[in-house]
């Protein structure tokens, strides 16, 4: 019989941000991209996407404001990210998270806003500090084909 001790190894939290950063964390050696979607992931199957999208964003940008670098936040690119996640989201049933990403491996390409958004729509003040649009494909969801 083989028991799960993930939640022995995650500390005890208020805060469901910190709770699901730690239980990411727990089976990794660093903080990629693939950690950041899998935390979204988490984030989206728990609490809905219109959690997560507050939930996420104001957890990056603590985390940025925290390692000395609040530059790096960025709230269209967080809210992009819960969005696409969450639209896949809605349309799968995996419990594994290497599953879903087996499942949409576009997801795991850093590069996909690209396809959504020109690098100097994301670079503007408005983009860092709200809600973008995107300028060359919608997200999918919005009426557009999905990625």
């Amino acid at each position: 019989m083989s028991l799960d001790h993930t939640a022995d190894r995650i500390p005890a939290t208020d805060d469901p941000f910190d709770a699901l950063m730690a239980e990411v964390m727990a089976r990794a050696d660093r903080f990629g991209h693939r950690q950041h979607i899998h935390l979204t992931w988490l984030a989206v199957r728990r609490y809905g996407t219109d959690t997560a999208t507050a939930m996420i964003s104001n957890g990056i940008r603590r985390t940025a404001r925290y390692a000395g670098a609040p530059q790096k936040y960025n709230a269209t690119v967080s809210r992009a990210w819960v969005e696409l996640v969450g639209h896949h989201v809605a349309s799968s049933d995996e419990d594994d998270f290497d599953a879903f990403a087996d499942r949409h491996p576009a997801l795991l390409d850093k590069r996909l806003l690209a396809h959504h958004y020109r690098p100097s729509t994301l670079a503007t003040a408005e983009a860092r500090s709200g809600w973008v649009e995107p300028d060359l494909k919608p997200l999918p969801g919005t009426g557009e084909a999905v990625v």
